[in-house]
């Protein structure tokens, strides 16, 4: 009780009410007390001009005392009935604080009684506070909008647990499979261990990546990145690089059109990724002996990574949804873009304070677009154009 807001408020308010008075009051006292002439008085100025001859004095001097008595006594009642005043007035606005402050502090007890009913595992209620549009009432919706944020992030974090759960089980139960059906068969045959070796191979590599995309996506997340000044176009340079030979090995081409001072601030390794794994869709999804285009420069401010396939496309129906993470249209029968990694490029891009684009038509290849704001670029609105036309 001591320690609440309502009991200091309360006692603030009393008190600035008191010393405020007390200052009113003593004021009035000390003003009236200098302007008045006071002497010591006696009762026995009568015995001593007693007498005819002094008649007229010991009038003049009975009128001088009496005023002195008055001034005195005045002064005195006016003392009394001002500290009277200010008991009276301390417990009165004790209790008018006491009031006021409960009144105002309501909305605090409603936001702290909604608050104590919320669970990380339902962040459904909400504050709600009706009332005037005053600081309570924004402190309420800035905490009502806070807990949507945090609503959208758990339900995204477990759709994420659940989706990654569905995407490592698959991989799990085939090499669960192979290990029980070959590898702890006596009888095998070395040609069906082998095969079975090449399937459990596959699984993991599976897996593998899928534990890298998480962990590329958590690192975003929280922000554990290192922004630094960077060329963009060597940063390209070297993801074409990395798939330099599993190009080759499905006699793929990897052509280059990069542009020169493609100079940036962000995370290298970071925006490294987010090309490698447009160019592993591409490697994956095209047809052999076909040509993987990749392009960087600089339009209206803006820096450009653009990666072009001739793989089966996609639809315009499924392009709105192809950076969503885990997400299977149509064309996941195929092992089309699904898993985390256009989510992660998304993810990696946006970060930087940029934005990505599909280009693509179904049977006619898909364009990946990376906008990224230059160093010192003017900001404008980004170019819808594919710039790899």
């Amino acid at each position: 009780m001591i320690h609440s807001i309502r009991f200091r408020l309360t006692v603030l308010y009393s008190g600035l009410l008191f010393v405020l008075a007390a200052l009113v009051l003593g004021g009035i006292y000390f003003a009236v007390y200098r302007t008045t002439d006071q002497r010591p008085y006696t009762t026995e100025f009568a015995k001593t001009y007693r007498g005819t001859e002094y008649i007229g004095k010991r009038e003049v001097v009975f009128a001088e005392q009496v005023e002195n008595i008055v001034k005195v006594q005045t002064l005195s009642l006016l003392r009394d009935y001002s500290l009277v005043t200010l008991a009276g007035l301390c417990a009165a606005s004790l209790g008018i604080g006491w009031v006021l402050a409960g009144r105002v502090l309501r909305p605090v007890k409603s936001i702290t009684d909604t608050t104590e009913e919320i669970q990380a595992t339902d962040l459904t209620r909400r504050i709600r506070l009706n009332g005037p549009r005053d600081e309570l009432k924004d402190l309420a919706d800035t905490i009502d909008t806070m807990l949507d944020r945090l609503q959208e992030a758990f339900s995204a974090q477990r759709q994420l647990i659940d989706d990654a759960s569905h995407e490592l089980r698959s991989p799990l139960t085939i090499i669960r499979a192979n290990v029980d059906a070959v590898l702890n068969d006596p009888g095998a045959t070395d040609e069906e261990r082998a095969r079975a070796v090449a399937i459990v191979d596959r699984a993991t590599t599976r897996m593998t990546k899928l534990v890298e995309d998480l962990l590329a996506s958590a690192r975003r997340q929280g922000g554990a990145f290192a922004d630094a000044d960077l060329d963009l176009a060597r940063v390209v340079g070297d993801a074409c690089e990395e798939y330099a030979a599993p190009a080759a090995a499905r006699a793929l081409t990897i052509t280059r059109s990069l542009g020169s001072s493609l100079e940036m601030t962000g995370d290298s390794d970071a925006l490294r990724r987010a090309v490698a794994n447009l160019l592993s869709n591409a490697v994956r999804l095209s047809p052999g002996g076909g040509v993987i285009r990749v392009g960087a420069d600089r339009l209206e401010g803006w820096l450009w990574v653009a990666v072009g396939d001739d793989g089966p496309g996609i639809g315009a129906a499924d392009q709105a949804r192809v950076f969503d993470r885990f997400w299977r249209g149509e064309s996941s029968r195929r092992d089309r873009h699904t898993g985390l990694g256009l989510a992660i490029v998304r993810q990696i891009v946006e970060s930087h304070g940029g934005k990505v684009a599909v280009f693509s038509t179904l049977g006619e290849g898909a364009t990946f677009v990376l906008w990224l704001p230059a160093r010192g670029g003017l900001g404008g609105p980004i170019p819808e154009d594919n710039p790899l036309r």
